[in-house]
């Protein structure tokens, strides 16, 4: 009898465990050091450069594309050439090298998404990244778990299916 009380204790535990995990997301916060200081208080703020001049693909498929050397150096052949930040994107550029930007939103590899649908259904950046235009370094603002996802996709305005293969494979 005891053995069965403990294995229904262990089995409790473990399953309170997996569900506190996809409740929790330890990344709030987390803002990784990139490899050239980039202010998106600056650009996406103070200049109002919309999101999608950098990130273009992401009203097209499923990831919001980082800022190709080519993107920054539409303004950047121009302004603050003289930077210690715009010299790094210059030699960049000269070398034919893609910036190694480190990402910041992540999801695990059991969960897909696509920006796509939700760009069309007309859900702000905002939404999910916070006001990135006040950053001066981006972080992780939402808990990008799976109570947060299932909670907007619930609300009766956005009319989104909560069923399993939405976001899982």
């Amino acid at each position: 009898m005891k053995l069965k009380a403990l294995r229904i204790m262990v089995a409790l535990t473990v399953t309170i465990l997996i569900g506190l995990g996809a409740c929790i997301n330890p990344r709030i916060g987390y803002a990784p050091e990139q490899p050239i200081a980039f202010s998106h208080q600056l650009h996406a703020g103070q200049n109002q450069i919309p999101c999608r001049y950098c990130h273009v693909s992401v009203g097209e498929g499923p990831h919001a594309s980082v800022p190709s050397v080519n993107t920054c150096m539409n303004c950047h052949s121009q302004v603050k050439t003289n930077s210690p930040e715009v010299k790094k994107i210059r030699d960049a550029w000269a070398n034919n090298e893609p910036i190694e930007w480190v990402k910041v939103h992540d999801l695990p590899d059991h969960a897909r998404f696509s920006h796509q649908p939700h760009i069309q259904a007309g859900v702000d950046c905002v939404a999910c990244h916070g006001q990135v235009n006040t950053m001066e370094v981006v972080s992780v603002q939402k808990p990008f778990n799976m109570g947060w996802c299932v909670n907007c996709h619930r609300q009766p305005e956005h009319n989104a299916p909560v069923d399993c293969v939405t976001c899982h494979y």
